[in-house]
């Protein structure tokens, strides 16, 4: 099959695109034909190594060279074969998953855990946008959160991915949602539910007065004790994301607030979605939230599978309003 295989860490041309063996299923695994996948800060920050810092802890992305070969953590495609213990999928069947690598290939195996069928009134191409994005904005609304109805959500950093599906969802559960993004982005951010919009280049939502019950923090860039202005006294402050950089961040940023979180009223929390141990679930909830009309995906570009290089290089900008989808 055809593939992208990270040898090094690098640049998107690091990415090469070679044959390489079709995986077997094992037991509990099922051997999905890729329809389309999808690009995100999480493959980038995999294909550089970034932060470095990462590369020295558990988990991390490898400190000489990197662990993960085929990058892309969202897949939507088509069952070929399943494993001997996988009793929920049969060939033929149209699926959607998490698998945290493999994606950019033409074919992927992941765990019975890692997927559930594919939304029926979405494409495969809208599919693919879903997983690890919209994983994250669920878990950090439901679990970090605990976001119910009537509360004040802000979502910093409402324009992109997770910023898009964090939006309809917190809407979905019944929430008054802020979302605050770029000027170009203010009419797509409130015509996916957001009661009001705030523009990060003229105001400050950490000075305006205003309190949320819970900040949802893609974008990063406000330092703790700022953001603990914008929340009420029981708010919680949920971190996704931070500014990048080569050495330390995100990952300072994030650790830093969850440091300081046992040392302040408002309660901080971090949204790991590719630690999680209940992907399946997730994806299922976020299914229903999709065929309700609760929900639906944001898609910024889509590109051919042998422009992957091109699709990362464009996601690593930071620009995309939603997601950035590949055709395979």
């Amino acid at each position: 099959m055809k593939a992208f295989v990270l040898r090094a860490y690098g640049s998107p041309a690091a990415l090469e695109l070679t044959d390489v063996a079709t995986p077997a299923p094992g037991g509990d695994e099922v051997l999905v034909r890729v329809r389309a996948t999808s690009v995100q800060p999480y493959d980038w920050h995999l294909m550089r190594g970034q932060p470095y810092v990462a590369r020295l802890m558990g988990g991390g992305p490898g400190l000489r060279g990197p662990k993960i070969r085929i990058l892309g953590a969202d897949v939507a495609g088509e069952v070929v074969a399943v494993g001997k213990y996988v009793t929920g999928f049969r060939p033929g069947d149209e699926v959607f998953a998490m698998p945290k690598q493999g994606g950019f290939a033409e074919y992927v195996c992941v765990r019975e855990a890692e997927l559930a069928r594919k939304p029926e009134n979405l494409s495969f191409e809208q599919a693919a946008a879903v997983p690890l994005a919209a994983g994250t904005a669920l878990i950090g609304l439901r679990d970090g959160g605990h976001v119910e109805p009537g509360q004040k959500v802000l979502v910093n950093g409402a324009s992109g991915g997770v910023g898009t599906f964090a939006v309809q969802i917190a809407k979905a559960f019944g929430a008054e949602v802020t979302g605050v993004c770029g000027p170009r982005n203010l009419e797509l951010v409130r015509s996916l539910g957001a009661k009001d919009v705030i523009d990060y280049r003229t105001s400050d939502f950490t000075r305006d007065g205003r309190r949320y019950d819970v900040l949802l923090d893609i974008a990063g860039g406000h330092p703790v004790w700022a953001c603990r202005r914008a929340l009420t006294r029981e708010g919680r402050h949920v971190l996704v994301g931070g500014p990048a950089g080569r050495w330390f961040q995100p990952v300072g940023h994030m650790f830093g607030v969850i440091a300081l979180s046992p040392l302040m009223s408002r309660r901080a929390v971090l949204a790991d979605v590719v630690r999680c141990t209940t992907i399946k679930q997730n994806l299922t909830t976020l299914t229903d939230l999709i065929e309700n009309g609760d929900i639906t995906p944001v898609i910024d570009r889509t590109y051919g599978f042998e422009d992957i290089p091109t699709a990362v290089a464009y996601q690593e900008k930071g620009h995309a309003a939603g997601k950035v989808v590949i055709t395979v």
